[in-house]
Parts: structure tokens; C-alpha cells; sequence
């Protein structure tokens, strides 16, 4: 108890010490990262966290050193790019020869560098790793509580890590008049608009460096401070000026970017580094060119790369299973998938309707519409953004809320609301009713990757298998689950319950989905399709033909060194993909009404949301 003590008191001098230091003194906090990792924040009930948290995120960020270095030898490999002393003709600037592989690599450098965040231990790729598509790599985080925890430990945010490949080809976000309709747009709620860079993958990179909840800097400044002091800030130079990262920072920077966003002592001031106007500007501008680095690496082969059993078929160099054919067929058909992951095809045949269409082979499909819907999914309970509800040791609270809490998804950020970002069109408010409970449509490509150690997503099946959660809120475990979900969601199966809380007789999942959180804007192309058992299995078969890496193996997926699930369905009752991961269910506790900051800001929730 006694050392407890002491630590408390130490953190608390830091705090205040922080608080003078920033106003005009030089701290380096990030000269002592163990004391940084002793600030643990753990508001979380008994079995929320997964036990081996503290050991995963470390396997993680030894992964990523294995591909930072891997980064920095590509860059050291590449030839120079030749920069002509005079352009010829009326053309813009450009690298000659190696110019594309330099900015790709430039990204990549970005995306694995974990020295982009306060504590100096997360990265981008600490929530998105290349052999889980992109997306998150610590399976016991995935079944349980859903977002990965950022630079403090354990803040978290709300949603699940998007896969970033093939986020680059969603356009600006815009509303079609005719249709009614948003599309573009980065984010589960497209708050990553493309307005400003008109890139919204740009602008979606910008993000989480900022984050709270996530790289945490407190100041977007603190990019461009980091990038100075990077190793590869040569390449930056290269490719963006050599005075691009010429800016001078006041002796306290290093203390200030070493402090995570939200923390008491900043005043909620978004800019506490004090930069002239002009430094500002450039500090502004290497903030962008970040965000355009990044995505140049993702839009690159070396992430989005069309090499899937599925790109090979469209050439005729592979010959779909029966199964793999019977499910593409159902997707395109019965299970109707094909109205928002669209390829190009039609969809929902008519009796006595034959698809004579085929697929543009020089423009594979990206299998999303770019739009939004909602699906219905039921409130998860395992969120650990619920919880964050007291001040962690900066004083910074997550979720003030709590369980009051309601995920509206886009309807938040047309709103400007808590948890979203800023709207820049103001013309775009009066559709926030429209779009409450929506999220965006992702696609389906590398929904089914896995580490090659790791073969399926599914448990039961004979196979080693890795974790993953799907959706927004990572309530679904499996793809069988998933699409099970949207064949039987509003059959008899649907029940007027919260998760953990389904009737005697039935199964979570199985037999029983509880409530919608958001039953506003509900998408109704799904939920009654009728796909019996074996069709919902060739559904899921034709999925895991769109994972990459079959024509050519993909980049990076080598780094994982983590375990692979096993299990026995003679003695585990939920060893199968329909009731994967139902032993970390939990009962949701009595929910309060939806708080006022959320459903209670103007153009309100039509109908009200409880």
C-alpha cells in the first residue's frame, strides 16, 4: 500500500511540475518512458481487460521494429531519384526514376514508427498490422475489448481498427441530392471528409496522432517536432523540401509533446506550443504532407494490391471450389451482399432471372458502394469505452457519460458531437437524422486475413485460427456469425434484450440477437434472407477468396509471432464459428437513457433514441 502511495504522490508531482514546465520551462518526460508506463489508468470492472494485455502490446511493438527496419533498408536500397535542374516544358516538379517507391516508402517509415506518440511506444500499425489486413493485431483484444489501448495505458477508444487496405480509393465525402445519400469519406463515420486535402485516406491519417485516445500528441505541431528529430527525416526532405522541416520550436516542445492530449495542465488549449504564425503554417504543412505520405504508401502494392483468389479467377488464372462459386452466386443473388458491397454486377435476382453480367477485369471491384448504413447491431457491453468515466493520472476523462452513451455514428459527426470530429459543411446538419446509427459500408476485401501460421478466422474448424472482430463495435466474432447476422437478424430470433440477457432455450448469436442500440435508419435489404446453413458457410467461403497474398506473397505478413487459438468442440460448447467467442460474453447492466450531449443535440434523433 505504502509504494502505491509513493507512486501516486510521484505521478501527482509530475502533473504539477508538467504544468510549470509547460509554461515556460524543459522537462524531458520521455527521457524516463518506464515512469511514463507506470501511469496506468484502470478503471475497468474485474475480466474486461484481457490478462495478457501488457505482454501483447509488447509483441506488437517488437513486430513493428522488424518492419521499421525492414522500411529503412528499402530506403536505403532505392537509387536516388534524379531531380532535374530544369523541367522541360510546362510540367510540375518531378522526382524522376525512383520518385513513387520514395514517397510509398516515406508512408511506410510514417505508418511503423512508434516515436509518433508522447509515450514514444504506439504507433499507426500498433491498431493495424499487415497480416491481420490492416487491421487489429492482439486477438485477445478483439474478443474482448474492442479498441486497442493508445499511448496512456489503458485509454481506448469506441469503434474497431478499420482495415486500411483499400481505404485510399473512397472518394471526398459528398451528398448525392438525388439519391439522398452520403458517399466518400474516411472513419466508420466519414469524418475524415477529404474537404481541405481532397484525400480523405490523407485526412484519416491525420487522426489518430491526435487522438486521446490513441498516439495521444497533444498538438498536431508535435508531428512535425517528432519528423525533425526522425531518422528518415532525409527522405521527408527529399520529397518535400529541404527547409520543409526548418521550423523552431520553443526549448519546452519536447515536454509538451511527451504530455498526451487531454491532459489537465493544456486548459483544453489544442495548440500549447508556442509557434509564430509562420511556423505554425509550416508545422501545418508537414502535417499534411504526413497525411499524404501515408496514403501514398497504402494506395500502394505493397498494402492494396489485387492479388486475391478472386483477382486471379477474373484473369482465369484460378477455378473458384464449388463452394467458393455456389457462395460468390448467393452474394451476388439470395444473400443480397452485392446491394452495398457492390462489384459491378447485378444483384437479387428475380425467379426465372439469369446473371448474364460479368465483372470489368481492368478495374477490379472494391466490393463497397462508399456509402453508409446501418446495420442494427446490438450494444456491446464488452466496449471498453464505456467504463472510462473517472480522470485518468493527466485528469483526462474518456466517457463522461458512460453507458449513457449511444454510438450514432455518422449522426454524431453531421452533428459536430462528443467522440466525433468537426463538420466542415454546414449544409450537411439538417441531414444528421437521417443518418443516425450509420457507419460506413467497408469493403469486404481482406475481410478473412489472417497471419499464414493462422489459417482462418473461424474456430472449430480443425485449423489453428486468429481472432478478429467485425463491425464497428466488434460485437460479431466470425465471418459465419456475421453472416448469419444479416440473414436471421429480424427473424424470431431478434429479442427485446441487451446482450448477455437472452432468453433460456436460446443462444447469443445463434438463436437470439438482442436489441438494436440504434433501431433508427435501420438498412432492411438485410435481416429475413432466408440462406439456409450450408449457403450461409458458401457466403463465407467466397469471402476468404478475396484475401490477398494468393498470386504473390503480402508484404509483411511474415511479423507475426503471436499464438494461434485453438480449441475442442468435444469439450468447448462454443469451439464452432457460430458461437465463437460467446465465453466472453457479458450481461449488460441496467442502461440509462441516452445522454442529452449525444441525443439531445440539435436536429435530434427522429424517432428519440432511449
Amino acid at each position: 500500500m505504502r509504494s502505491k502511495s509513493v507512486l501516486r504522490l510521484f505521478i501527482a508531482s509530475l502533473i504539477v511540475l508538467g504544468a510549470l514546465f509547460i509554461s515556460g520551462g524543459f522537462l524531458l518526460w520521455s527521457s524516463t518512458p518506464q515512469i511514463f508506463n507506470q501511469l496506468i489508468y484502470n478503471p475497468y470492472p474485474p475480466g474486461i481487460l484481457p490478462p495478457n494485455l501488457n505482454s501483447e502490446i509488447a509483441r506488437v511493438l517488437r513486430e513493428i521494429d522488424v518492419v521499421e527496419a525492414r522500411a529503412i533498408a528499402r530506403w536505403h536500397s532505392l537509387p536516388p531519384p534524379t531531380r532535374l535542374p530544369m523541367r522541360p516544358g510546362p510540367n510540375p516538379p518531378v522526382l524522376q526514376g525512383s520518385g513513387t517507391e520514395s514517397i510509398e516508402t516515406l508512408g511506410e517509415l510514417m505508418l511503423f514508427d512508434k516515436n509518433m506518440s508522447p509515450g514514444r511506444n504506439q504507433a499507426c500499425t500498433s491498431c493495424h498490422m499487415p497480416y491481420a489486413g490492416w487491421s487489429g493485431p492482439i486477438p485477445s483484444v478483439n474478443a474482448t475489448i474492442i479498441a486497442y489501448p493508445g499511448t496512456v495505458h489503458f485509454r481506448a477508444g469506441k469503434r474497431t481498427a478499420q482495415r486500411h487496405t483499400y481505404a485510399p480509393f473512397f472518394p471526398v465525402l459528398q451528398f448525392n441530392q438525388e439519391q439522398g445519400l452520403f458517399f466518400g469519406g474516411n472513419f466508420w463515420d466519414s469524418r475524415a471528409t477529404g474537404y481541405r486535402l481532397r484525400n480523405p485516406d490523407a485526412e484519416q491519417a491525420q487522426g489518430p496522432p491526435v487522438d486521446t485516445q490513441e498516439m495521444g500528441f497533444p498538438d498536431t505541431a508535435c508531428v512535425a517536432f517528432r519528423l525533425q528529430q526522425s531518422v528518415y527525416r532525409p527522405l521527408f526532405e527529399l520529397l518535400w523540401g529541404k527547409d520543409s522541416l526548418n521550423i523552431n520550436f520553443p526549448a519546452n516542445t519536447e515536454v509538451i509533446c511527451a504530455t498526451p492530449g487531454g491532459a489537465a495542465v493544456f486548459g483544453g488549449n489544442p495548440e500549447p506550443i508556442k509557434l509564430k504564425p509562420e511556423e505554425r503554417t509550416e508545422a501545418q504543412s508537414a502535417y499534411d504532407h504526413w497525411g499524404s505520405s501515408i496514403d501514398a504508401y497504402e494506395q500502394s502494392v505493397q498494402v492494396s494490391n489485387f492479388t486475391s483468389k478472386f483477382d486471379a479467377a477474373l484473369k482465369g488464372n484460378y477455378k473458384m471450389t464449388a463452394d467458393e462459386m455456389a457462395g460468390f452466386n448467393l452474394f451476388n443473388g439470395k444473400g443480397n451482399c452485392n446491394s452495398c458491397h457492390v462489384d459491378g454486377r447485378g444483384t437479387t435476382l428475380q425467379p426465372g432471372q439469369k446473371d448474364t453480367s460479368t465483372t470489368a477485369t481492368a478495374n477490379p471491384p472494391l466490393f463497397t458502394c462508399f456509402g453508409s448504413a446501418n446495420e442494427g447491431l446490438p450494444l456491446n457491453p464488452r466496449n471498453a469505452f464505456y467504463y472510462q468515466t473517472t480522470p485518468d493520472s493527466f485528469g483526462f476523462i474518456g466517457n463522461p457519460f458512460g453507458f449513457g452513451y449511444r454510438d450514432l455514428g455518422m449522426g454524431t459527426f453531421l452533428r459536430s458531437g462528443f467522440g466525433s470530429a468537426p463538420n466542415p459543411n454546414q449544409n450537411w446538419i439538417q441531414f444528421a437524422p437521417m443518418v443516425d446509427g450509420q457507419f460506413q459500408v467497408a469493403t469486404v476485401r481482406n475481410v478473412a486475413m489472417t497471419p499464414p501460421q493462422c489459417p482462418t478466422t473461424e474456430a472449430g474448424t480443425g485449423k489453428p485460427y486468429f481472432q478478429k472482430e467485425f463491425f464497428h463495435n466488434g460485437y460479431i466474432k466470425s465471418l459465419k456469425q456475421l453472416v448469419h447476422f444479416y440473414n436471421t437478424r429480424d427473424t424470431s430470433f431478434a429479442y427485446p434484450v441487451t446482450s448477455g440477457h437472452c432468453p433460456p432455450g436460446t443462444i447469443e448469436r445463434v438463436t437470439c440477437w438482442p436489441m438494436k442500440e440504434v433501431p433508427n435508419n435501420l438498412d432492411t435489404t438485410t435481416g429475413m434472407l432466408g440462406l439456409s446453413d450450408t449457403e450461409e458457410n458458401q457466403i463465407v467461403a467466397f469471402l476468404e477468396t478475396l484475401t490477398d497474398g494468393f498470386t504473390a506473397p503480402y508484404p509483411n505478413s511474415d511479423t507475426f509471432t503471436g499464438q494461434c487459438a485453438t480449441c475442442d468442440p468435444a469439450t468447448d460448447p462454443n469451439c464452432s464459428p457460430s458461437r465463437q467467442g460467446n465465453g466472453e460474453l457479458i450481461p449488460t447492466p441496467p442502461l440509462p437513457p441516452c445522454a442529452p450531449a449525444i441525443c439531445g443535440v440539435s436536429p435530434t434523433p427522429s424517432p428519440a433514441i432511449q
